[in-house]
Parts: structure tokens; C-alpha cells; sequence
């Protein structure tokens, strides 16, 4: 009997880390179902402008990234994607890129704050970059303009108080 329930636990924990990141998955051929079976229900969904969808899967505060599963209007997976990366944050352009086109590029943020003597909404972020964890930080005007990127190495000791730590 526990050895059954050792197994099952296994399995389970198996199933859940292989789901993160959607290994597994082929483009052209998995399906919205099999998508949602291996890596659960999406953070969010994005219907894009060309009729795909985008589902995001974040693992933020505690995690570091962000996936993106881009849809056919069939239901067809096109791709996944981790989108917290510097090639994606180099595509946002201050006082032009708008809070949706944000979004879809780098996914829903895990934290909103408003600085109302600023009139600035501020996304926060957790991420990696060349191996070292750091704070990112967007900040739109109200009009919903992208005005700054901020990207702050964060020093603090990893330990239980510290997100992804």
C-alpha cells in the first residue's frame, strides 16, 4: 500500500514539474486540450489581432517566468515560449509600446501598483537575466503608454522571504 501510494505521489509530482515549462507539447499537432491536461488552467488569455490566442502560464511571485502557448483559430498549438527574456523586454519601447501590446509580449504582471503623484500604473515582474535574479519594473502613464523599463538586480539573500528563492 505505501508503496502504491509513493508511486502515485511520484507520478504526480513528475506530471506537475514536466507541465511547467510545456515540455512535451509539439507545435502543429497538440491541441488546446492537451495543452491545459499537461500545464493546467492559463493565468490568462489573449485573443492577438491575427485571430491566434495566446495562453499565458506565470509562475511569478514565486517563479521567475512567464510562458506564453500561442493558438491556431482551430485550437492548434503554434509555439510556447518563456517570455521573460531580454530579447522580448528589448522589443518594448518607451513612449510607444501600449499596456495591451505589453502584455501580450511580456505577459500578465504579478503585481500592479499606482504612484498617483506620479500618475504612473507600475508592473512588477521577477526574473533571470545572465543567471542572476532581478526586480523589472514597467511603468505606464495613465494614457497607457509605456514611459520607463526598469530592471533592478535584486541582492537580497536567498531565503523564505524571498520570491522564486
Amino acid at each position: 500500500m505505501k508503496t502504491r501510494l509513493l508511486a502515485a505521489f511520484i507520478v504526480v509530482l513528475l506530471h506537475g514539474c514536466a507541465g511547467v515549462d510545456g515540455r512535451g507539447l509539439v507545435p502543429g499537432q497538440s491541441t488546446t486540450k492537451d495543452v491545459e491536461t499537461l500545464m493546467g488552467v492559463p493565468t490568462e488569455r489573449i485573443k492577438l489581432e491575427d485571430g491566434d490566442t495566446n495562453w499565458y502560464y506565470s509562475r511569478q511571485p514565486m517563479g521567475r517566468m512567464i510562458y506564453a502557448v500561442r493558438f491556431s483559430p482551430e485550437g492548434v498549438m503554434r509555439s510556447d515560449e518563456q517570455l521573460l527574456a531580454e530579447q522580448n523586454i528589448a522589443r518594448l519601447t518607451r513612449d510607444a509600446t501600449t499596456r495591451e501590446q505589453a502584455r501580450v509580449i511580456i505577459g500578465p504582471p504579478w503585481q500592479v501598483s499606482r504612484l498617483e503623484r506620479q500618475q504612473r500604473e507600475v508592473w512588477e515582474y521577477y526574473m533571470y537575466y545572465n543567471f542572476d535574479e532581478y526586480f523589472l519594473y514597467l511603468q505606464f502613464s495613465y494614457d497607457g503608454i509605456l514611459r520607463e523599463v526598469i530592471r533592478l538586480r535584486d541582492y537580497r539573500p536567498s531565503g523564505a522571504d524571498k520570491p522564486g528563492g
